[in-house]
């Protein structure tokens, strides 16, 4: 027993030593040093919680046709502009693109009742509309990624005279592939009811933000939560590495809440009904019909995504109308595809020389 109480104290005095040690490096760090969006922007349009940004150019003659990053409900979008060199944006308006973003906001308690026809034909297709008035273009082009990947879909097929090009980014297309333990979570392999997502929104209006958080750090309980704190030990030494990591956590847990009935038509209506490779998806009366997206698309995936599995995003192949369609896979897993540097090499100009050669 001697040995295993000597093992034992020793363990505890470096637990207690590794926490005192991050509680002294951390509170040496101020919230200014942690800052995200590295690159200038100018509000151009708002409505309701929504702006719509434009980064600033970098270039004297940015490319004729505007592009606008669609980005999911659920995270905040400075994802896309996190650091100086771990930036997708940055990387966009150095290749000449004239780069806008719609930052959804926070929704509010009287928010719960606006739907996905809200954000689509809505906030999506207004800020298309200030696009092409602003560039004198009739089409724009999208950079959708994730839930925006899908929003963009509907969007793309509902209004294809408005969509020069559409690039989708570790965006759910199948969401009954049964790969993904995200699919299993919303319900989609056991059925609705599995999670009964009507009486959650009557309780509580908007679903809140910290629900969805812990349900995506459930996915990978021990990596996300454990693992990685762990690690945290061998960079309390590097003041760089240190605001890099509270950087992502800022970003992880910055979680908005989810406006009521547009939670529930999207995990009802996707998640669970797979409706959108079905052609059965209604957004303002009028049905979602792939076959209507004839634009080019760019599909970008990561091979080691566990929140939207690369078949998942691949499956779009088979649903859309469009013959100049391109898939591009990084391996990377979900979050890689923001902030691996290497990605950040490629991505951007895979992106900007697939849209300048469509003109």
């Amino acid at each position: 027993m001697f040995p295993i109480q000597i093992r034992y104290s020793d363990a505890v005095r470096e637990t207690l030593e590794m926490t005192a040690k991050a509680a002294t490096n951390l509170s040496q760090l101020r919230e200014s040093q942690v800052q995200y969006g590295a690159t200038p922007k100018e509000e151009v349009y708002r409505e309701d919680n929504i702006v719509l940004y434009r980064y600033t150019p970098v270039v004297k003659k940015p490319f004729e046709t505007p592009l606008l990053i669609v980005y999911a409900l659920v995270n905040r979008p400075y994802m896309v502009d996190l650091q100086e060199n771990r930036s997708l944006v940055r990387g966009l308006l150095e290749r000449g693109l004239d780069v806008y973003l719609i930052d959804w906001g926070y929704p509010q308690r009287n928010d719960r009742y606006l739907t996905i026809d809200d954000h689509v034909n809505g906030y999506i297709n207004n800020c298309v509309d200030v696009l092409r008035q602003r560039s004198g273009q009739e089409k724009v082009n999208l950079l959708s990624i994730c839930q925006g990947g899908t929003l963009s879909l509907c969007y793309a097929a509902l209004h294809p005279d408005k969509v020069r090009n559409l690039v989708v980014m570790v965006a759910p297309v199948d969401f009954h592939v049964s790969d993904g333990l995200l699919n299993t979570w919303s319900g989609c392999t056991y059925g609705p009811q599995s999670m009964d997502i009507d009486s959650m929104v009557e309780a509580l209006g908007n679903i809140p933000g910290d629900f969805m958080n812990f349900g995506f750090l459930m996915l990978k309980p021990f990596q996300l939560n454990v693992e990685k704190y762990l690690g945290l030990a061998d960079i309390l030494d590097d003041e760089a590495k240190l605001i890099n990591f509270l950087r992502m956590e800022k970003w992880i847990f910055d979680s908005p809440d989810q406006a009521g009935e547009t939670f529930r038509q999207f995990l009802k209506d996707f998640y669970q009904g797979n409706k959108l490779i079905r052609s059965e998806v209604e957004i303002g009366g009028q049905r979602v019909d792939l076959k209507k997206i004839t634009m080019p698309v760019l599909n970008i995936y990561a091979e080691e995504d566990h929140l939207v599995p690369p078949v998942s995003s691949l499956a779009l192949e088979k649903y859309v109308g469009t013959k100049d369609y391109t898939a591009r896979g990084f391996p990377v897993g979900h979050i890689g595809m923001y902030v691996s540097g290497k990605v950040q090499k490629e991505l951007p100009p895979a992106i900007a020389d697939w849209l300048k050669a469509r003109g």
